[in-house]
């Protein structure tokens, strides 16, 4: 069953690659969406997929990058939107 969540990362996410990153294992776990940095320094993803795909996307969300340190993740399923692919986006 195709869900759609969004996620809020927070700490340090920014400047750490954690877009790259996140693009990357979308498309290695098969989910599509989208992933942006927000003003408040924090970083904002939209993904959707199969369910099990999804539950692997949010817990390397919750680590990210190597660089990373992610003090937040915050998740809450929303409407879907049709995504193709999984694209990084400006701010």
């Amino acid at each position: 069953m195709i869900k759609s969540f969004s996620i809020k990362v927070s700490g340090k996410v920014q400047g750490v690659f954690f877009r790259a990153s996140a693009r990357e294992k979308a498309d290695a776990v098969g989910v599509t969406g989208f992933v942006r940095n927000e003003a408040d320094g924090s970083v904002y993803i939209e993904v959707q997929g199969e369910e099990d795909a999804i539950e692997e996307f949010i817990h390397w969300c919750r680590q990210g990058p190597p660089r990373a340190r992610v003090d937040r993740c915050e998740v809450r399923e929303i409407d879907g939107g049709d995504y193709q692919d999984f694209e990084v986006r400006r701010g």
